[in-house]
């Protein structure tokens, strides 16, 4: 099963969903069965290279919240971390511009070695949530990207260029034709779509029918040619 998902670094509800889902998939016994596909996804194109602005801030302007209702709701979203074992700390998160966070993604894709790309995008995670390092920061971006297995050289010459940036401007050309406007996004095997994080258990009965489903073709008998023989 091919999962492919937009996401950005500063998303919790990304964070929080694809904690659940790899649980799912961990307890359905599907590991060697799924292939993830990350798309890049930036919350806010025209974010600021330095913090500005305090999480909780950010969150009574944007939902015209008191000091108090957001903070409020921040520690909420951030028990939803918590509750599925994140070392959460959204409130104290510095928000920042994730392209060059996204770059360094697509410089990990390139080397078409899945394990790579799950520990850049697990640590770029654990960054922003659980050590509330800055991601528009170049020095960040250079240990991070050196702890998940990249070369230093490499990292650098990204950085320093514009490098990938088309990479994911095509991602989100891709999701804004295709009607996505927030983030997480799934798309299941390229025909089942699942906006939002689910819950673990909504996330293993939509692992569950796929798979139930795929089996269902795989044992079908088709109209179809194969070695010069064609049977109905």
């Amino acid at each position: 099963m091919k999962i492919t998902y937009w996401s950005d670094f500063a998303c919790p509800y990304c964070y929080i969903g694809n904690t659940r889902l790899k649980k799912a998939i961990r307890d359905l016994c599907l590991e060697n069965e799924i292939e993830f596909d990350i798309h890049a996804f930036e919350l806010d194109q025209n974010a600021p290279e330095d913090v500005e602005s305090t999480t909780v801030e950010r969150f009574a302007i944007k939902y015209g919240l008191s000091f108090d209702d957001s903070q409020k709701e921040v520690e909420g979203i951030s028990r939803l971390g918590i509750e599925e074992g994140i070392d959460f700390k959204y409130a104290s998160t510095l928000y920042t511009n994730t392209r060059n966070a996204h770059r360094l993604m697509k410089l990990a894709q390139s080397k078409n070695d899945s394990e790579l790309v799950e520990n850049l995008n697990a640590i770029l995670f654990d960054a922003y949530f659980t050590k509330n390092l800055k991601l528009a920061d170049r020095d960040v971006l250079l240990d991070v990207g050196c702890e998940a297995g990249l070369e230093k050289e490499e990292i650098g010459e990204v950085l320093d260029s514009d490098l990938f940036n088309s990479a994911v401007e095509r991602d989100e050309e891709i999701a804004l034709t295709g009607g996505i406007h927030a983030v997480p996004f799934y798309l299941f095997d390229g025909k089942y779509s699942v906006p939002g994080a689910l819950s673990y258990n909504d996330f293993k009965t939509v692992l569950s029918q796929i798979m139930s489903e795929n089996e269902v073709d795989e044992n079908n008998e088709t109209d179809s040619c194969e070695d010069g023989i064609c049977r109905i």
